[in-house]
């Protein structure tokens, strides 16, 4: 049987998500055996890039305003510049995303991803990391910001860029394999 046998997971993305922070995650979860849906504010296709070229396109599972997180066993946001950015002023998004952390389940993101974090309430006091540009915003949503390849702090596993991705694809199937984590859950 594999590490995530009989787990879903939703991966939260909009167009302008980076490609390979979208599909590498996918895969490795995939592999692993979680039924993993594309969950966005978009219907139908969602555009990837490669840094700032067009990239593949993926298919949308389900739509963000009816996804309930209660169907899900963990939640991964890719980065890319776009995707993060209208991810955190979509209010169906946004409450998705807390659902996770009042749950206490695990939750992925990676590059500018956490930008949907910081504006779903939910990192004060942690500890995470992100592109370095982002730091900022991070710090000022209450976060201790560091320049690590992946950190994971109570089911919170967030990485840098895409040079990180297999250090963030191993952490992400680790901490979803065992599942809720004791702590995390807290009210937004």
């Amino acid at each position: 049987m594999s590490k995530l046998t009989g787990k879903r997971v939703a991966i939260l993305a909009s167009n302008g998500f980076e490609e390979s922070e979208l599909l590498e995650p996918l895969r490795a979860l995939r592999d692993n055996g979680a039924e993993v849906d594309v969950v966005s504010p978009e219907q139908g296709q969602i555009q990837g890039m490669r840094h700032f070229d067009k990239g593949d396109t993926v298919a949308v599972d389900q739509a963000v305003a009816e996804a309930d997180a209660s169907d899900y066993d963990a939640l991964v946001i890719p980065g890319g510049l776009f995707n993060p950015d209208a991810l955190r002023a979509d209010e169906h998004a946004i409450r998705f995303t807390r659902s996770f952390f009042e749950a206490g389940k695990p939750v992925g993101a990676i590059c500018h991803g956490p930008w949907v974090l910081a504006d779903a309430g939910v990192v004060g006091d942690r500890e995470l990391t992100s592109v370095p540009n982002i730091q900022r915003d991070l710090q000022n949503a209450g976060a201790r910001w560091v320049d690590r390849e992946v950190v994971v702090d109570q089911g919170l596993v967030t990485s840098r860029t895409p040079d990180d991705l297999p250090a963030f694809c191993s952490k992400l199937v680790e901490e979803i394999a065992e599942g809720r984590h004791k702590g995390q859950e807290r009210s937004a």
